[in-house]
């Protein structure tokens, strides 16, 4: 099994905003987009460039996963921003607006020429109309290690720009993109995060929304407060039942007399192999969370 690496909680921080890098040194979230596009206006932008990277240099963010977020490829800022957070070395750099593969493997041969790292890795934001009509053809981009993909992010607020679809609880006219991108995340062997929930003050419509996405298969969420952290860490990990059972159905197909099998009977049910496999993933996932 590959090794995981729990993303349940990603949090986007202001690059422009010193003091909120420094925090974010003590947020529990599983990873940290420190973002050079959105949250950063135009006048700051190297300002923030040269603030974000330093701040990955300098380290101190334990186990956190760190990702920066360029401007987009057709921007003034995107050259520099490639280069400096190549020159940097996060975990990865997350493209917004992916449209299309060609910008993928664009983006892999410029990271190549730069002599990024090779564990460096691109994430993409699937977050526009095209997005999701190529979303499989993006995905596939995964299978050439020169483009590094290894993670979808949903970009749901664009993605109602773009279309006018409203935001309503349960999100149904959202349902088809994020179901597509998933099976195409999967079907490449690549993780997908959710998009961010913009009410802050409604924790409960933020958890049916953590719950939903966590029914639909996505990896985590990304999120828009440090407050969110909590009950998205909480939602996107094994329960003790959850866990439990996962344990027991590794234990049964273990035994002697079930070696060999491809179904046995565990508790009145019909477990598979199948079920076995992900068992095993719940427990990898409990154990790569407790670190």
């Amino acid at each position: 099994m590959p090794t995981i690496r729990p993303r349940r909680s990603v949090l986007y921080m202001p690059g422009s905003n010193a003091r909120a890098l420094e925090k974010a040194r003590d947020i529990p979230a599983d990873a940290l987009i420190l973002d050079l596009e959105d949250a950063v206006a135009p006048e700051a932008k190297a300002s923030a460039r040269g603030q974000v990277c330093a701040a990955v240099k300098a380290g101190g963010y334990g186990r956190r996963e760190l990702v920066v977020r360029t401007n987009g490829v057709d921007t003034p800022w995107f050259k520099d921003d490639l280069a400096a957070a190549a020159e940097a070395n996060p975990d990865a750099i997350l493209i917004p607006k992916v449209s299309a593969p060609e910008t993928l493997q664009q983006i892999g041969a410029q990271l190549n020429g730069l002599w990024a790292q090779p564990g460096l890795r691109v994430w993409a934001m699937i977050e526009t109309p095209l997005a999701i009509l190529d979303v499989e053809k993006i995905a596939h981009a995964a299978r050439d290690p020169r483009v590094r993909l290894s993670c979808f992010v949903m970009g749901t607020n664009d993605l109602a720009k773009e279309t006018r679809a409203r935001f309503v609880p349960g999100r149904a006219p959202m349902l088809p993109w994020l179901t597509s991108a998933i099976l195409a995340a999967r079907a490449y062997g690549i993780d997908i995060l959710d998009g961010v929930y913009n009410d802050m003050k409604n924790e409960d419509g933020f958890l049916a929304e953590c719950e939903q996405g966590r029914d639909l298969g996505f990896d985590g969420k990304t999120l828009i407060h440090p407050n969110q952290v909590a009950l998205a860490n909480s939602v996107f990990a094994p329960d003790a039942a959850e866990l439990d059972q996962a344990r027991s159905i590794i234990a049964a197909f273990a035994e002697p007399e079930n070696q060999g099998k491809g179904a046995i009977q565990l508790g009145g049910r019909m477990v598979e192999l199948l079920h076995a496999e992900m068992a095993k993933r719940v427990v990898a996932l409990s154990e790569a969370i407790a670190g």
